[in-house]
Order: C-alpha cells, then sequence, then structure tokens
C-alpha cells in the first residue's frame, strides 16, 4: 500500500513538472486606452477659396498635415505638437463623436433640415491602432439652431493645433 502510494505521488510530481507558466493574458475584448488613438480632421471644398486640407494628430506628440487646395502649402507636413494641444484638440471635438459607425450632418439626412449651399464640410475619424474608427461628417451649410454648437467646435478646432502656417491667412 506504502509503494502504491510513493509511486502515485512521483508520478503528480513528475506530470506537475510537464507544465508550463504563462503570463497573464489580457482579457477578450480588453479595451485599449483611448490616448492611443489618432484623429484626422478633414476639410471640403466650398463655392469659394475655402482651403481644403487633412491633418492628422497623435497622443505621441506627431502629427500630418496635408494640404489640397487653398492653402499656403500644398503635400504632406509632419509637425510637433504638445500633449496639451492634443488632448485640448481631442476635448473639443469629443462631444461630438459618435459611439460607433458613422453620424452625418448633410443635405437629406434628418439632422440636417435647413441647408445653405455652396458651404464647406468637415470630417473627423477617430481611429484606434486596432483599426476600428468613428467618423463623424458635417457639413457646415446645416444651419438650423440646433447645429450651431457642432460647427463651432469642428470649425474652431483646428485653430487649436500648430498649423496655421500650412493654412495660411484667409480671406
Amino acid at each position: 500500500m506504502m509503494m502504491r502510494l510513493i509511486a502515485v505521488g512521483l508520478t503528480a510530481l513528475a506530470l506537475a513538472g510537464c507544465t508550463t507558466s504563462r503570463a497573464p493574458e489580457a482579457p477578450v475584448g480588453a479595451p485599449i486606452p483611448v490616448e492611443s488613438e489618432s484623429i484626422t480632421y478633414e476639410t471640403g471644398p466650398c463655392f469659394g477659396l475655402c482651403p481644403v486640407y487633412s491633418v492628422t494628430v497623435r497622443p505621441d506628440g506627431t502629427g500630418t498635415f496635408n494640404g489640397i487646395r487653398n492653402t499656403a502649402v500644398t503635400g504632406e507636413r509632419d509637425f510637433t505638437l504638445t500633449a496639451d494641444q492634443y488632448a485640448a484638440f481631442k476635448a473639443k471635438l469629443a462631444p461630438y463623436r459618435p459611439e460607433t459607425g458613422t453620424v452625418r450632418y448633410a443635405h437629406g439626412e434628418p439632422n440636417c433640415e435647413q441647408v445653405a449651399t455652396d458651404m464647406p464640410s468637415a470630417e473627423v475619424t477617430w481611429t484606434r491602432p486596432i483599426g476600428d474608427s468613428q467618423n463623424l461628417y458635417f457639413y457646415f451649410g446645416c444651419t438650423a439652431e440646433q447645429n450651431s454648437d457642432i460647427a463651432d467646435a469642428l470649425g474652431q478646432a483646428p485653430e487649436l493645433l500648430p498649423i496655421e502656417r500650412f493654412i495660411g491667412e484667409q480671406p
């Protein structure tokens, strides 16, 4: 009997040596810190000399400006921004970020009943490193009073970034 207990104990001890230890994994679906997302702000053309450009900023302090039309520079320019500038830009846009997918304020959409023509637009895309994103499109011709806060926020947001030398003076 004693030999049988010793044999079972030795077998258990031998099998325990075959296991491997792994570092604990992050839970499936664990959120990625929001601080790691990039934000792209793009403007659309108007019936005039509105600047058309895109700018992407990242929390690591890097940014890329791409001048397309009616800007002081055309093409891509890299720049740096401070953590405070990134945080202020992000905070200015945050109230209008969709929870998922895309939200559009455009002619023919329910949230854009009164429309002025020939106005510019702004499109904001928040992208996490895993590739998912949320998108907001706003046509500045959506003149209803309930849209004034979003129009002001989107119109003022680029002023929080160090890109004025790329955009240039505007009429």
